[in-house]
Order: C-alpha cells, then sequence, then structure tokens
C-alpha cells in the first residue's frame, strides 16, 4: 500500500450503501483479483480489485469478502477472509495482513482465515435465500481470460445448485458512478499529482528529447508523491499523435511538432485522466493555435453542457455539432460535407472519431449505466480532439469534472491549458 492510509468509513459507509439495495436474507461475495501471470515463473504486478477495494480497502491477493447483513450471527454479517501469514510468505513475499490490520483497514470486525472459508460460507448459503455474485459487466471488457470471480461463480454454482442467483454487479455500477465527498478527495489528489507531473513536463520538452524521457519525467513525479500511472500514458510526438491509443513512446520530440500527452496519475486506486497538447519547440505556429482553441472552445463548452438530467448521447451530439462548425471554420469540412452527414455518421467524425468522454473513479473507464442521465455526483472526462494525418499532428485536450446539482465543477481547473500560458511555462 504505497498511498496514506484512507479514513476505514469510506469503506463502511460503501457497505453500508449496498446492503441497502439487497433483498431480505440475502448474502453477497467479492473476490480479489488473480495475480497476472507473464512467461515462465513471472508474474506482475496484483491490480486490486475495484468492488473489493470499494467495499473493503483491501489490497491483498487471494481476498475474499462476504456480506450477509441480515445473518442470525451479528459476527458473520461481515466477513473478510485473507491470506494467513506464515514465515515462509514473509521472506518469499513480504508483509501480510493480521486480522488486526486488515480489522484497521476495512472497517470490518470478523477478518478470518482463508482456511476458514468453506466451513462459514456453508453455514451462510444454507441460510440465505438470494446470492449475489461478482463479475466483470464492462460493457468493453475483454473476457478471453477467465477470472477468479468467474471460477468462483461456477464453483459456487456446483456446488449449491438450488439458490436464486443474482448479479451483484448491477448494484455496484449503481452505487460507484456516484461518488462520495471522501471519493472526490482522493480523485482530486490524483489530480493535482497528475497536475504537479504536466507542469514538470512543460519545463522538460524541448527539440531532441526523447518520448520516453518525457515519460520518465512523469514516472519521478508520480512515483515521489506516493502514486503510479493510471493507464499507460500515451506521449505522441507529431503524427503519432493521430493514433489514438499509442503506445510505444519511443521517437524523437522534433522541432515544430506538437507533443500530446495523455498521462494520468492514479493515487490510492482512484484515477485522473488528463491529456495536453504542448508544442516541443515552446511555441504554436498559427496553424497549430488555431487548431488548438477550436478543441478548447469544444471542451470548455461541452463542461459547461455536462449537466444534471443530460444523457450521455446527447451531449456526445452536441459536441459533434460544435466541432462541425470549428473544422468549417479550420477549413477542414465543407458545408456539403456538413449536408451529407447523417446521425450514425457526423461530418465531424473524420477528424473527431471518438467519444466525448467517459465515467471516472477507481476504474479509468469506470463502471456506470451510461445509458441514464448524468447525476450528481458523476465524473467524467471531457476529451474531444482533432486529429489531422496530413499535417502530421493532432490535438486532444481532457480535463475531468465532477457533476453537481449547481453545475460541473473542473477538477483540473488548476492545470494550465491556455496557449499563452502554456507558451510561458514552457519559455521559462
Amino acid at each position: 500500500m504505497r498511498h496514506a492510509p484512507i479514513d476505514p468509513q469510506l469503506f463502511t459507509e460503501n457497505r453500508r450503501r449496498l446492503a441497502a439495495l439487497l433483498p431480505g436474507n440475502a448474502l453477497a461475495v467479492v473476490n480479489a483479483n488473480d495475480v497476472p501471470p507473464t512467461n515462465a515463473d513471472g508474474s506482475l504486478l496484483l491490480v486490486p480489485n475495484s468492488d473489493l477495494f470499494y467495499l473493503a480497502g483491501i489490497e491483498q491477493e487471494e481476498s475474499l469478502l462476504v456480506l450477509a447483513p441480515d445473518a442470525f450471527d451479528p459476527k458473520l454479517r461481515e466477513v473478510l477472509f485473507l491470506r494467513e501469514p506464515s514465515e515462509h510468505l514473509k521472506i518469499w513475499e513480504g508483509h501480510k495482513h493480521s486480522k488486526e490490520e486488515a480489522q484497521k483497514i476495512s472497517g470490518i470486525k470478523t477478518v478470518k482465515w482463508l482456511a476458514e472459508f468453506p466451513l462459514v460460507f456453508r453455514q451462510l448459503m444454507c441460510d440465505a435465500e438470494q446470492v449475489f455474485l461478482n463479475s466483470n459487466e464492462h460493457k468493453r471488457a475483454a473476457s478471453e481470460v477467465e477470472s477468479r470471480e468467474e471460477r468462483f461463480v461456477r464453483d459456487c454454482q456446483r456446488k449449491f445448485p438450488l439458490h436464486t442467483y443474482h448479479r451483484l454487479a448491477r448494484l455496484l455500477h449503481q452505487l460507484r458512478v456516484v461518488k462520495s465527498a471522501r471519493e472526490i478527495s482522493l480523485l482530486q489528489q490524483a489530480c493535482d499529482i497528475t497536475e504537479k507531473g504536466f507542469r514538470r513536463v512543460l519545463k522538460f520538452t524541448k527539440p531532441g528529447v526523447n518520448e520516453c524521457e518525457v515519460e520518465a519525467e512523469f514516472v519521478h513525479e508520480f512515483t515521489r508523491r506516493r502514486a503510479k500511472f493510471a493507464y499507460n500514458p500515451i506521449i505522441a510526438s507529431g503524427a503519432n499523435a493521430c493514433v489514438l491509443h499509442y503506445n510505444h513512446n519511443d521517437q524523437p520530440c522534433k522541432k515544430g511538432d506538437l507533443l500530446l500527452l495523455d498521462v494520468g496519475a492514479c493515487y490510492a486506486n482512484y484515477n485522473a485522466d488528463l491529456t495536453r497538447t504542448i508544442p516541443v519547440s515552446g511555441k504554436f505556429t498559427k496553424r497549430q493555435k488555431a487548431v488548438y482553441n477550436a478543441v478548447l472552445r469544444v471542451m470548455r463548452a461541452s463542461i459547461a453542457g455536462a449537466t444534471v438530467g443530460k444523457l450521455s448521447r446527447d451531449w456526445l451530439k452536441e459536441s459533434q455539432m460544435m466541432m462541425n462548425d470549428e473544422l468549417l471554420a479550420l477549413g477542414l469540412l465543407t458545408k456539403a460535407d456538413i449536408r451529407k452527414q447523417t446521425d450514425d455518421t457526423p461530418a465531424c467524425r473524420k477528424y473527431f472519431m471518438h467519444g466525448l468522454g467517459h465515467p471516472l473513479g477507481l476504474d479509468v473507464h469506470d463502471v456506470g449505466f451510461t445509458t441514464q442521465p448524468f447525476a450528481p455526483g458523476w465524473v467524467l472526462t471531457v476529451e474531444p480532439g482533432i486529429y489531422i494525418p496530413k499535417e502530421s499532428f493532432g490535438v486532444r485536450l481532457e480535463n475531468d469534472i465532477l457533476v453537481t446539482e449547481n453545475g460541473p465543477v473542473d477538477l483540473m481547473a488548476k492545470i494550465p491549458v491556455e496557449v499563452e500560458e502554456i507558451e510561458e511555462l514552457m519559455g521559462r
């Protein structure tokens, strides 16, 4: 756990909110993620399961949470199961949570070792009438590799075939999309660390540096502030910026080019998501500045348009209509192009081909029902762009915002974005 301790009341409240959604005499289970293997006997670092962290603050492998709010024994209404520490584990893998430490982190009073799970779980299952099991139900999730949760679901249904099973993800998506004040504070901290990294890069970037050297500046700033990358960073100079998910980060930054930076810090498992586009030489050309300011106008208007009650698809459509006007003024579209557009293929798609934004939180593309209207507590990215392969550059700008009853709040309002400010800071 690199980050500072978190008030366990965050997790206690999240469990209370979930329990309020469960029907009578129900039971819910959440597993840790697998430790992902590589080659030979290698493995990657554990990525904490977002749902388990949301409910218990636990980031340790093989952990398992069982919630049974109506259990006859009050001690079994919230039970956290962990790997039992041993001298062998201490030598080879390092420290594992004691029961007392897990209680302090999670606010859960009953912590047991995994060896006790089969007996306790059978006891709870025999009394439960409805069972909520978890799965990754993000609409764009890759599902080729079977997860720990999927193995557990299959095993549970084999052992207890007569129970009534439900999808826990439907409830967790409903809860997680609305961020509490404590969560917003952690998201703001991730945004603030991202700002520090970006300001460092503004001072560092100049013709001749490699994209990987720019990435290293972010690494330095994030690591020293107890954070990590929220996702693999995109450090794309020149024409590389026209590759939406460019990941090579290995080319020199040339004089006169623009450098697109899509980078975010992850602090305490909460993620920031920033995009900025800066001039390698410290000054935008007239053409670059015109395209940049067009994207900036669409971003600012889209931030203002992220209001309670709006549907994501309508929000996107508004941005596309604005982008049509900007591209027309830039000479990239004609009025004939706009007349030919359809609802499914807006004219701007040739230069702005991706979505406008997504929910943000414990996952970069966070869970939530994006077919529902925006509600207070939603945190969204706002990321319009214009990509011009024929001119060997692209511009994308992205801020993270909080939807409130009183209008959107920009969590990245302090991060430089105006042309003049970026040029002034790079000029130093």
